[in-house]
């Protein structure tokens, strides 16, 4: 049997989402612009164009964070 949901921890907190949710589908179901926000999964940062490819698991640990710019 499949599992239906995959706990994750999300900036520090449990969270459940639908299994097979990928990091790029969870920024927007967050409401946030990709572009608006960096995201680490389990420490390792996951680049904008890679959040697709990354298919969240049960235990994940994510942080968003606000990406620092300048010069």
């Amino acid at each position: 049997m499949t599992a239906v949901t995959v706990q994750i921890v999300l900036d520090g907190a449990p969270h459940a989402l639908p299994a097979s949710t990928t990091l790029a589908a969870l920024v927007a179901a967050l409401g946030h612009r990709p572009e608006a926000v960096g995201t680490a999964v389990n420490g390792v940062f996951v680049a904008r164009g890679h959040r697709h490819d990354h298919a969240l698991q049960d235990g994940d640990a994510v942080v968003l964070f606000q990406p620092i710019t300048g010069g």
